[in-house]
């Protein structure tokens, strides 16, 4: 038996036994192996039209821009796997709030396959122009167009939504009001971006497909985070995207192209403006302001006891905590929503609270995690809970500080996303928890970094 007909069935095997039970990148990234061992030679932009024919993703727009698939190579493989790839990528949005074709990564994300292949393709067939209309500007066009239509029953752009399960993932349910521009289209529309551009302007596009999804979806940092990774994997996303994307060029085609659509009369026409400003405002700020924000549904929260207290915004304070135990920093997005779990357990059970207490939480993976939010009273500054955000960074700050991307994070990224939605007043003032009460948080080494900080004060009132 030759080594390619081992490998094959070697990786059929494997596939049979886990990939056709979730909806995990990984198991994604085990099916193109597949596919890749059973038609060896083929170059990357071949395996993604290949691809996208098993899948049907063929649309006026992207025959406009990347050829019809009628050339496209028709791939050997088992029944199973030609299955799953048809249900992984293939996208639709169901009346019951469910959405197909996402895939959950090991950071966190959730990704839209359909809108990354086909920014990879265009950047595997150097047609650069053709990546704001097929990774985002369509897809925002739609998005605003039915927003405007819709306007009780959808929202402009971003929802997001939870699996079923973290560690095996398989219905995927929005949490919010529905988009035609989901959370996980935006970012696999970001990553068909980032991708594109990459293997448009370097070497990359010699790598097989599995290679390339592998090296950027599957990066697991070390103890030292971020710090130390490569550039391009996953968790660098919205650094990477904020470095290669034009937003005004992104927003005068999404104008153009509705300009360009619309049969309207004045009235509607200042109602869909005003949608897409507003829109496209909020496009901006949860993907390029913001930092990476994990809702509790996508951690895994337990329910809020009783009936939370809301907070009267914007709140003039923020108070900086770490939470000593754990101790250690989480690197990865499965240690950190395991730490919040945890830590919400001990201080509903333990401590007797209706929630985890802390209003937002910074891991080392590059995300933040929801605690009790921008809207909800906390319970993390005794006496000042219902005047100020709790922000805690996962791990123990006494000798030590938290990897420099996840105090950027906190210090520029947090602080301008908590403005910019008017959560956290512009002229804040910003304290260590020690400053409240008879407490060592948030650590000495922590505390000394963040009198650094702007609007960091020495007197509390």
């Amino acid at each position: 038996m030759g080594w390619h007909l081992r490998l094959l069935l070697s990786l059929l095997v494997v596939f049979a036994a886990e990939a056709t039970t979730t909806k995990h990148m990984r198991d994604f990234i085990r099916a193109v192996e597949s596919i890749e061992a059973a038609n060896p030679g083929l170059q990357m932009v071949e395996v993604v039209k290949g691809l996208r024919k098993v899948a049907g993703v063929e649309t006026e727009l992207t025959r406009r821009y990347l050829g019809d698939l009628s050339d496209a190579q028709t791939l050997v493989a088992d029944p199973s796997v030609t299955s799953y790839i048809s249900e992984v990528i293939n996208h639709s949005l169901s009346q019951v709030g469910k959405e197909e074709g996402v895939v959950l990564t090991i950071d966190g994300s959730n990704v839209a396959l359909a809108p990354m292949l086909l920014g990879l393709q265009a950047g595997l067939q150097s047609n650069i122009k053709s990546l704001y209309p097929l990774t985002l500007t369509d897809n925002l066009v739609a998005s605003f167009l039915h927003n405007a239509h819709h306007e009780q029953s959808s929202i402009a752009c971003g929802t997001r939504g939870f699996w079923d399960s973290i560690s095996s993932p398989m219905v995927y349910t929005l949490e919010d009001l529905p988009s035609l521009a989901t959370d996980a289209i935006i970012i696999g529309g970001m990553d068909g971006f980032i991708l594109g551009s990459e293997v448009a302007s370097s070497n990359v596009r010699e790598q097989s497909l599995s290679d390339l999804l592998k090296s950027y979806y599957s990066h697991q940092p070390d103890a030292t985070g971020l710090n130390a990774s490569p550039r391009l994997i996953s968790q660098n996303r919205r650094k990477n995207f904020k470095q290669l994307i034009s937003f005004s060029l992104l927003k005068s085609q999404v104008v153009q192209a509705l300009t360009v659509r619309r049969n309207l009369n004045e009235s509607e026409r200042q109602k869909l403006d005003d949608v897409v400003n507003r829109g496209f405002d909020q496009f901006v700020h949860v993907y390029a302001t913001c930092p990476s924000i994990k809702t509790r549904s996508q951690w895994g929260a337990a329910s809020f006891i009783g009936s939370p207290s809301y907070l009267s915004l914007p709140v003039p304070y923020l108070f900086i905590h770490h939470t000593y135990s754990p101790s250690r920093p989480c690197t990865t997005f499965d240690q950190c929503a395991s730490d919040m779990r945890s830590m919400q357990k001990y201080h509903q059970q333990t401590n007797g609270w209706s929630d985890i207490g802390y209003s937002f939480v910074a891991g080392s993976d590059g995300n933040m995690y929801e605690g009790r939010g921008w809207n909800w009273v906390g319970a993390h500054t005794s006496g000042y809970n219902s005047k100020g955000y709790g922000v805690c960074f996962i791990g123990d700050y006494t000798s030590t500080l938290p990897i420099s991307s996840a105090i950027s994070m906190v210090r520029y990224d947090f602080t301008s996303c908590a403005i910019g939605n008017g959560g956290l007043a512009s002229y804040y003032n910003l304290y260590g928890h020690r400053q409240a009460s008879s407490t060592e948080c948030p650590g000495n080494s922590l505390y000394r970094e963040i009198q650094n900080w702007a609007n960091w004060e020495s007197y509390l009132p």
